[in-house]
């Protein structure tokens, strides 16, 4: 019967149900097997919605959304433009720059890409072909994640009970990794075909600058205010919001209070979605760990092999398919549980298995066959997924390469948080 009932569940989800509907199926019909009161996924639930870090999401979350609604992407695209565009590749490091920084705000969601993509597209089919400017705009969809106020950050940091200021300063160095790897690749190319540059002007620099000040102070806003105590967690996430608000509302004037009602439901119905899955979840996992699963699995690995670097090569491999299959809000509330005891087993910092996690979810944005990027820009651009998986593959091996050093180096991501003296918690 339980067989049956798991094969249902599976074509479920292989025709598209909701993921909340399948995980709240799955953990009924496990503690209804079990004998177990099924009251025990709302209290899991409930337990959820008393922790007071879970505010942040959504402030967060709605700041991302009216920073994307507004001009704000041309404006920082025109300044990293006359800022850089004079370099060999400067105006892919463009691209990879701005697109990094709202994906900061609004997640591996495809906002990034629907938002920039008609913006950015243009101006690079300027200099280089169609395959290498699908593949850029795709990648850079979701290489923003690690940097702060990342809401998969926060949410690693509230199931893994980690600092969330520790996560923040963790994801610094290996975010600025991966654009570096990336902007290294596209100024190599654009040096040996000698693509077109944008001349350097000092009045160009500073007009660009002035119009995109309110936009660049925000991050340094936000990481400053938060290291320096001056604000909590929370209050920079208020503060987030209230500073988005006043600057494309009021400054800038491009958002008018008509529209502000559908973006508050566009961001609220995208928070909505993660705190449902977040509260079901829960509750299954719950149950996977009353079956003692992730035991089960950690003796399954020790009778495999003792080897710390094969287990993380095992690890990579199941997260980057991981990352195919699933959303990455999904993927951390789902998998990050089941990972911690395999972690504190092989003697892994919580702080560095967030950052691997979060990496190779972010690969997986972009690996075929069913990486989400890869339909999203096929629907954005009107073009063939297969067009897609081709242009995707060399920046999908640039970012394996950063992953290797992400995994292998742990003081990439720890090495700033102790220097702060924002040491991480041992694992429980």
């Amino acid at each position: 019967m339980g067989f049956i009932i798991g094969i249902g569940l599976a074509g479920f989800a292989l025709l598209g149900g909701a993921l909340f509907v399948l995980l709240g199926g799955a953990s009924i019909i496990g503690y209804a097997a079990a004998g177990e009161p099924i009251s025990t996924i709302l209290i899991d639930f409930n337990r959820l919605t008393r922790n007071s870090t879970i505010l942040i999401i959504p402030l967060f979350t709605f700041a991302g959304y009216i920073i994307a609604e507004g001009k704000a992407p041309q404006r920082l695209v025109a300044f990293a433009r006359a800022s850089v565009g004079w370099l060999p590749g400067g105006i892919a490091v463009v691209v990879l720059g701005t697109c990094a920084f709202f994906t900061t705000f609004t997640g591996a969601s495809g906002v990034t890409i629907i938002a920039l993509g008609g913006l950015v597209y243009p101006i690079l089919r300027q200099t280089y072909n169609e395959k290498f400017s699908l593949g850029l705009i795709t990648a850079s969809g979701s290489i923003g994640l690690l940097f702060p106020p990342s809401v998969p950050l926060i949410l690693y940091a509230i199931i893994a009970q980690v600092p969330i200021d520790t996560m923040f300063l963790a994801g610094i160095f290996p975010g600025l990794l991966i654009l570096g790897i990336l902007s290294f690749y596209c100024c190599g190319r654009s040096l040996i075909k000698r693509t077109e540059t944008t001349p350097f002007y000092w009045d160009v620099f500073l007009q660009t600058f002035w119009e995109a000040k309110w936009e660049l102070l925000l991050p340094f806003i936000v990481l400053g205010g938060i290291l320096s105590g001056i604000v909590t967690l929370d209050e920079a996430a208020a503060l987030t919001a209230i500073y988005a608000c006043v600057v494309e509302m009021v400054i800038h004037r491009s958002i008018s209070l008509r529209v502000l009602p559908r973006i508050v439901k566009e961001s609220t119905l995208l928070v909505g979605a993660i705190l449902i899955i977040l509260g079901i979840a829960l509750g299954l996992t719950n149950y996977l760990i009353t079956l003692d699963v992730p035991t089960i699995i950690l003796d399954w690995i020790q009778s495999t092999t003792e080897s710390r670097v094969i287990t993380l090569i095992g690890l990579n491999i199941f997260l980057l398919i991981v990352g195919c299959l699933m959303d990455i809000f999904s993927a951390v509330i789902i998998v990050v549980p089941l990972l911690l005891p395999i972690a504190e087993q092989f003697g892994i910092d919580k702080a560095h298995l967030g950052i691997i996690v979060l990496t190779n979810l972010e690969i997986g944005y972009l690996t075929p066959p069913i990486g989400m990027n890869l339909f999203i820009s096929s629907m954005k651009f009107d073009r063939s997924v297969l067009l897609l998986y081709r242009s995707v593959l060399l920046f999908i091996a640039l970012l394996l390469v950063a992953l290797v050093l992400v995994t292998y180096v742990p003081a990439l991501s720890l090495w700033l948080p102790e220097a702060l003296g924002k040491t991480p918690q041992p694992l429980l």
